[in-house]
């Protein structure tokens, strides 16, 4: 009997026979997992935690009893406190049924490579939270103003906007502190004031430094950016792959998670916030600076994850006509959320444009401006869940598709993320048929599967040296060692022969191609559907946004099909836009009212219930497309 194992963070789904170790099972998987000793239970570094539930996405339930049970050996090793959360030493625990096993980075030996990097956007610092020096005079007969009443008097002789709009207001706890601060620092503060109209902070003296983060939550991976307030400047930047990614790969097992599950949305919720607090954590420790001198966060997601950040139940997410609860732009008190920051700082979130589109493509859409622009311009930020726009200043429409988790690595046989030891490209020579690849890490690096810029390489060079046909199937007239008849009785592509016993050969299946093609075509009609809506055959520039598309190698990705044809020069590559974007609002607050005014005015297409979608989708799973024409060739 065989049981699934699938291994978190990398996301490695494994089948492996009943009986087998945790630790056998990783290592046949290539799944990198410290064991000094090799397995022979003494170095006690192979510590994995079982994750309980029921996972709609990988259609399994998995539980503890689907283990052996702890025995008194394996309990030396573990502290009472890691056995009530379900620690385990993979190489002591064997496996009689399906399982959700999660590698703490501790016991992990590689870490996955994310990009937070985005296009440099020229803007004006005007902050949302300021601090202002004041000398006040002391109380006396003659001028006997409460404490708060003077404090604002001296704002508003400073900044007469403060007054402009509302009644300037502080935050409770701050009033409490006023008088004793006051008196302590000679009448001399500083005040910390948000949106220009209330105080969330005061201290004795002279302005510090005040500090920002902008955070972009994907369904996949988190990047946060620390900034300096006054002067804009980028202090860290940090990111991890999203600690929910042990529920599931996609927003939709994420959901499924919170509804099967009594404890589900607490769950992924606390784990979210764990991962923000530790990127935090990083960049604070780097830069020696003080928690609370952090005064706001600007946080931007995809609908999914604003929901389950927030403590939303998704349900609605989850059925047609996909209804978010909330869609305008919110603040919230850190001291609610229980982020590493001043517990009175402010959590701003971005809008929400309308379905599965979020925050992340408005902080997209606000960094790259195509409302500011003449030519038409089609942005595609490719993930899990992938959001797509085209338009310019006459008129925008957004859409998003679900592209799975097959472009990120997840769900292909020999996939993983983009960490130390994964291929990121490909190229075959079309009269050997032999591959030749690049390895995260160097040449020195172990090839340990194939991560998501190598999946694309490696199909559109199958088809482009006829390995695989227009419809994606396997040529019969291809002879070559490396195609051969897999496990699973179908035809398979070895990219990589083991070398030893501790390897495993990476092989591109049927079932892999299968996966891509449902991506891409999926991705495809989506683009091809907004072009239908503005009457265009083709495209002017393409923009790829967001950690995987900039490490997308262009040319394959023309030869695959994985967007419409478009010249190769005006192929361009954002970066992590979203996390920019998020940056952009942090920094100047007409970002935010332009935020605003866009989510409004972009016109949501749900293509996936349109009448030709289907045609669209069934055309776009050929390589590159079942009629329209490419042109690479002419990339010169």
């Amino acid at each position: 009997m065989t049981c699934k194992i699938v291994f978190q963070p990398s996301g490695t789904v494994a089948e492996i026979e009943e009986g087998t170790s945790l630790l056998h099972a990783a290592q046949q998987a290539g799944v990198d997992i410290k064991a000094y000793c090799g397995g022979t239970k003494i170095c006690a570094k192979c510590k994995v935690k079982i994750i309980e539930g029921v996972f709609e996405g990988y259609k399994i339930q998995s539980y503890q009893k689907h283990l052996n049970f702890l025995s008194s050996d394996e309990k030396e090793f573990l502290s009472i406190n890691e056995i009530e959360e379900k620690y385990r030493l993979a190489c002591m625990t064997k496996v009689y049924g399906d399982i959700v096993v999660e590698i703490p980075e501790e016991s992990r030996e590689k870490e996955s490579v994310i990009l937070s990097e985005g296009k440099k956007v020229a803007f004006k610092c005007d902050p949302a939270v300021k601090s202002y020096y004041l000398e006040l005079n002391k109380a006396a007969f003659e001028d006997n103003r409460d404490d708060l009443t003077r404090v604002k008097d001296k704002l508003v002789e400073l900044n007469p906007r403060l007054n402009k709009e509302k009644e300037l207001d502080i935050d409770f706890e701050v009033l409490r502190e006023l008088p004793r601060v006051l008196r302590n620092s000679d009448w001399k503060i500083s005040a910390i004031v948000l949106n220009d109209y209330k105080i969330i902070k005061i201290h004795g003296g002279e302005s510090k430094e005040i500090y920002g983060l902008a955070v972009d939550v994907g369904t996949t991976t988190i990047a946060a950016s620390l900034c300096e307030l006054e002067n804009g400047n980028t202090l860290q930047k940090s990111s991890m792959v999203n600690p929910q990614v042990l529920y599931g790969d996609d927003v939709i097992s994420r959901i499924s998670y919170c509804m099967n599950n009594p404890d589900g949305l607490e769950t992924l919720q606390s784990k979210l916030v764990h991962g923000i607090n530790k990127l935090i954590k990083k960049m604070v420790d780097a830069e020696g600076i003080d928690f609370n001198d952090i005064l706001e966060m600007v946080i931007v997601f995809n609908t999914a994850m604003h929901h389950i950040a927030l403590k939303i139940q998704p349900d609605a997410l989850g059925v047609s006509p996909f209804i978010s609860s909330a869609s305008e732009p919110m603040d919230f008190r850190a001291r609610d959320f229980g982020i590493y920051m001043s517990p009175r700082g402010n959590i701003h979130t971005l809008p929400i444009e309308a379905g599965f589109i979020g925050a992340d493509n408005v902080a997209v859409l606000i960094a790259e401006e195509p409302y500011k622009q003449e030519e038409m311009k089609l942005i595609i930020d490719i993930g899990t869940n992938s959001e797509i726009c085209l338009g310019n200043r006459e008129k925008l429409y957004s859409t998003s598709c679900a592209t799975g988790p097959a472009l990120e690595g997840a769900q292909i046989k020999c996939g993983m993320r983009a960490a130390l030891g994964a291929i990121e490209g490909v190229s075959i020579d079309p009269e050997t048929l032999e591959p030749t690849i690049k390895v995260i890490g160097g040449e020195n690096e172990r090839p340990k599967g194939i991560c998501g810029s190598g999946i694309i390489d490696v199909i559109a060079q199958m088809f482009h040296t006829g390995i695989i046909k227009k419809n994606g199937s396997f040529s019969k007239t291809v002879e070559s060692d490396r195609v051969r008849i897999g496990s699973d009785k179908k035809k398979e592509y070895v990219l990589y022969h083991k070398r030893n016993e501790k390897e495993n050969d990476i092989v591109i299946t049927m079932k892999d191609i299968r996966a891509v093609q449902y991506a891409k075509g999926a991705l495809y009609a989506g683009a091809k559907s907004l072009m239908q809506k503005c009457g265009l055959s083709k495209v002017d520039n393409i923009v790829l946004a967001g950690g995987f598309g900039s490490y997308i190698n262009k040319e394959n990705a023309l030869l695959l099909g994985l967007f419409p044809d478009c010249k190769y020069d005006q192929i361009t590559v954002l970066g992590n836009a979203a996390l920019e974007g998020a940056k952009l609002a942090l920094l100047n607050i007409e970002k935010r009212e332009e935020a605003k005014q866009v989510a409004k005015e972009v016109e949501f297409v749900e293509t996936a219930t349109a009448d030709d979608y289907y045609t669209l989708f069934s055309e776009a799973m050929f390589i590159p497309h079942k009629s329209d024409v490419f042109t690479i060739n002419d990339k010169k």
